[in-house]
């Protein structure tokens, strides 16, 4: 548990923490909006991209083996962006250092799986490991303004002695059992292949515009592998994804909500980042400590979504959180220009405490409709989802930014966009029933 809880923080926390820093990057390599994009969604992309393969790959490795082989190439991806000396190297350490968060997301949710067998057990266990995410999410902003102080480098270099920790609280763990099977070499491609094509798209829009045949050819791509992705799904014999999972309304439900807090949570804290220290002048720490009371919010109300489920059933508080969080972005949103710096700062709140209380429920409803050997398979497709509404949300919304009037004028069109997507999503989950056991 300790283990997990660690690498969860470490693996969430690397997801947001570059946002504050993000102005000093740009100073030293002196890039613009898209490269900046790209050290966000560099990280996210291949997070998500490989999270699908990295789910069955826990399976087949054991949850054990891969949560240590994931940890060990995300502490080394972190030592080697610390050191990049220019922003393609940046990137590029990014995107290896996504790779290993990608195996570390579902082989803690698999290992927490297998050491709590009981239900009611494995339900509060789930609700801390969730908390630590979102702690770790919110963070992300807090602990990025002050290391950026000392140098944006240090943002990447905490990572290590985090990451040696729990590698050796590893060491005395049991052993996981395994499943072997062939690796879905051509699904992974095509996963990896239509995500990347959709957030390049998304991306570029923001320089080129939509109308570019680029970024048109970006988006063509990302449908025709993506349909290649879910034929292979269908017919390969041994799977990434099985069908009986893709066919899951309980997971289809899981991945919606999961995409949709993401991309309110993700898209609210890129774009908040920049317009505090942009627009309203604060300097990194300055901009880091206002997302303090939204990131004391999350780790109050995480642990509560066990007892609000138990008391009222698993889709009380997910609706329930994604309405609160739909109501703090709409807000954000509607705020004028004038607004006090510490009224954005409170109105942050409910966008982080809706998301906590939504989210251990999403998960817990998921594993407890998936026997023990798929659990890595389904947190990898409920992680993926999440990951990839936090990157298409920094790619869309920076275009959005980009192209708007003023970023202001963006800034209220992408949370508003962000409310909306949430809002349907709780609508989905309130008219559909779980469905039954896998």
């Amino acid at each position: 548990m300790a283990a997990a809880l660690l690498g969860i923080a470490v693996m969430t926390l690397d997801a947001l923490i570059v946002n504050v820093a993000l102005p000093a990057i740009g100073r030293d390599f002196g890039n613009g909006m898209t490269g900046l994009q790209w050290v966000v969604d560099g990280y996210a992309l291949m997070f998500a991209a490989l999270l699908l393969s990295a789910g069955s790959v826990t399976d087949r490795l054991g949850a054990r083996r891969a949560f240590g082989a994931g940890l060990a190439v995300f502490v080394t991806a972190s030592a080697a962006c610390g050191l990049a000396p220019n922003l393609g190297m940046l990137v590029a350490a990014r995107l290896v250092q996504g790779s290993g968060a990608a195996m570390i997301a579902p082989a803690s949710l698999a290992l927490i799986r297998e050491a709590f067998p009981d239900s009611a057990r494995r339900a509060r266990a789930i609700s801390i490991w969730a908390a630590a995410s979102s702690v770790g999410a919110a963070a992300g902003p807090v602990a990025g303004g002050l290391l950026s102080q000392v140098s944006w480098r240090m943002i990447f270099f905490v990572n290590l002695p985090i990451g040696l920790v729990a590698l050796l609280l590893l060491t005395r763990t049991a052993r996981s059992p395994r499943r072997p099977a062939p690796f879905d070499w051509t699904g992974q491609i095509a996963a990896v292949t239509a995500m990347g094509a959709l957030t390049y798209g998304a991306i570029e829009a923001g320089a080129a515009g939509f109308g570019a045949p680029l970024v048109q050819a970006a988006f063509g791509l990302s449908v025709v592998m993506a349909a290649v992705f879910l034929a292979r799904q269908a017919r390969g014999a041994y799977p990434m994804v099985p069908p009986a999972l893709l066919r899951s309304r309980a997971m289809g439900v899981a991945a919606a909500v999961g995409f949709a807090i993401n991309v309110g949570f993700y898209g609210m804290v890129f774009l908040l980042s920049l317009y505090l220290q942009e627009s309203r002048g604060l300097s990194a720490p300055a901009a880091g400590l206002a997302f303090v009371p939204m990131t004391v919010s999350t780790a109050f109300i995480s642990p509560t979504s066990p007892w609000f489920a138990a008391r009222f059933g698993a889709r009380m508080p997910i609706v329930t959180g994604q309405f609160v969080m739909a109501a703090g972005l709409a807000i954000l949103s509607l705020a004028p220009a004038s607004t006090p710096t510490w009224a954005l700062v409170a109105l942050m709140v409910p966008v982080g405490a809706g998301g906590s209380l939504a989210l251990p429920s999403v998960t817990t409803l998921l594993l407890d409709r998936v026997p023990a050997e798929r659990a890595g398979t389904a947190g990898g497709v409920l992680n993926a989802a999440r990951q990839l509404g936090g990157a298409l949300a920094v790619a869309a919304f920076g275009a959005l930014v980009t192209h708007a009037a003023g970023f202001h004028d963006g800034l209220r069109f992408s949370l508003l966009l962000a409310a909306l997507l949430v809002l349907l999503a709780s609508t989905a989950n309130l008219l559909l029933h779980p469905a039954a056991r896998l």
